[in-house]
């Protein structure tokens, strides 16, 4: 039901992480599992993050009523779209309260999310076990059985150590204590630009990227947004990756994708997830930068390679970022 080390707290020890799953039927099911845990946090002075579809959220600050104020809020319609940058909220979240215990709630599928972001986001469910080892933190993570995919909750009861039922954690045997392994992506169309790049040809990439976007009908900003990201990503494969590689860039339905592909290793799952530290010489800032930026961002370690997929959805779904402290 537990992993990681107990952690101390004012000279006193305190329980380990938890990441149990919460499995709930509609409007009343939810509020009495996750607004149960919610409510009983902020009673108890705890920290807590929650990043739910904005109609989750919506209901939830309303069966909270003034206690919503004391939450911290992301809604995931903007924040959390993209998997990794989920879970570096719960980890940067964890990591502002080191002698808190702090309640961290999430629902990584909802209706409409399709099945290429519901396979990053069940990946990314796997990863909170490494990601928070340690540290005292309560991640709960529910899942709508009447609207999610029968395959979306057998992922889920391999993720999670523990299953909430009532106000009780049960130990789950069907944990499995593993992430998936990395397979790899699928070949981008046949018309997708493939650039060679290497230290003399970053420039190149990035003014092509700029192109591609605008062509595609991507606004100034997020252009912007996907210029820094692939630039970024080229900066790391000239830097560690064998001195280069190639870029690639289609459309790809209403997304726009941007490829990299070099001779580079990539062996620890969790890079770009913390915040990098500025004042470190150790690096890191590139790849947690590109997580900030992307809709959706795809990393595959292979025996040929590093793949770094980034995407950027050309009608980007509603939602915002609030903090409620």
């Amino acid at each position: 039901m537990t992993r990681g080390a107990a952690a101390a707290t004012g000279g006193r020890r305190v329980d380990t992480f938890t990441h149990p799953a919460f499995f709930y039927r509609g409007e009343t099911g939810f509020l009495s599992g996750v607004g149960a845990f919610v409510r009983a946090g902020v009673e108890n002075g705890e920290p807590v993050l929650v990043v739910l579809p904005e109609s989750r959220e919506r209901l939830l600050r309303e069966n909270l009523g003034s206690l919503a104020r004391e939450v911290t809020w992301f809604v995931t319609g903007g924040y959390g779209v993209n998997p990794g940058r989920a879970l570096s909220a719960f980890r940067e979240f964890v990591d502002r309260h080191p002698k808190r215990r702090p309640r961290l709630v999430g629902e990584p599928v909802w209706p409409g999310r399709d099945a290429e972001e519901v396979r990053e986001a069940m990946r990314h469910e796997a990863l909170i076990n490494p990601a928070l080892a340690g540290s005292s933190a309560s991640a709960l993570c529910s899942y709508d059985v009447s609207s999610v995919p029968a395959g979306v909750l057998e992922d889920a009861l391999r993720s999670h150590p523990a299953v909430l039922e009532g106000r009780k954690h049960r130990p789950n045997p069907a944990y499995t204590d593993r992430w998936e392994e990395d397979l790899p992506l699928p070949e981008p169309p046949a018309g997708a630009i493939s650039l060679p790049y290497d230290e003399d040809r970053l420039g190149m990439v990035r003014t092509a990227t700029d192109s591609r976007a605008r062509e595609a009908g991507l606004p100034v900003e997020r252009r912007t947004d996907l210029v820094l990201a692939v630039g970024e990503a080229t900066t790391n494969s000239v830097r560690h990756g064998g001195g280069g590689g190639v870029l690639r860039l289609w459309v790809e339905g209403p997304r726009l994708r941007a490829e990299t592909r070099d001779a580079g290793r990539l062996t620890d799952p969790l890079a770009g997830i913390s915040r990098p530290d500025p004042f470190s010489a150790t690096g890191g800032r590139g790849l947690w930068m590109i997580n900030r930026l992307c809709d959706l961002v795809q990393m595959r370690s292979l025996p040929n390679g590093l793949v770094i997929r980034m995407t950027m959805s050309l009608d980007p779904p509603g939602g915002s970022t609030s903090d409620g402290r």
